[in-house]
């Protein structure tokens, strides 16, 4: 079974989504949705789902499976906020997008860095360096 990451990107913001398609690859066994978008789309998002009034960069949205053959759920990134970040810290919007979209796979997988004991961010520091994106991330995950 080939898995497939859907991206629909809903800006005139064009990224490489050859990393994006590896990332899913490596770390889900299930269909993944990518919503691109901008900051006003995910601030209605995280005001509806998190009742924060505020843009973020990334939201996840598992769906409770029945069958393993089922998608594991969607993922939304404002390429908006990453722009500001990635601008902020020195990296390509396309490095800020693939940390994006591994910390959104590992929420689709379970992991909650808010009530675990650093499980989630051990996770990321080791797909961060898999994949050759700036140690600069790990160390942003760990503040």
């Amino acid at each position: 079974m080939t898995l497939m990451i859907e991206i629909e990107n809903q800006t005139d913001t064009q990224i490489d989504t050859s990393k994006l398609e590896m990332i899913a690859d490596k770390l889900s066994d299930k269909d993944i949705e990518l919503i691109l978008t901008d900051n006003k789309i995910i601030q209605e998002l995280n005001k509806e789902y998190r009742q924060k009034d505020t843009p973020t960069d990334v939201l996840s949205f598992p769906l409770e499976s029945i069958s393993p053959h089922e998608p594991a759920g969607s993922i939304v990134i404002s390429l908006e906020y990453a722009k500001k970040i990635a601008d902020e810290l020195g990296h390509a919007l396309d490095e800020e997008v693939s940390l994006l979209l591994i910390h959104g796979l590992l929420h689709l997988q379970g992991f909650d860095h808010e009530v675990d004991n650093g499980e989630m961010r051990e996770k990321e520091s080791y797909w961060i360096e898999y994949f050759k994106l700036p140690k600069s991330l790990i160390v942003r995950n760990e503040i």
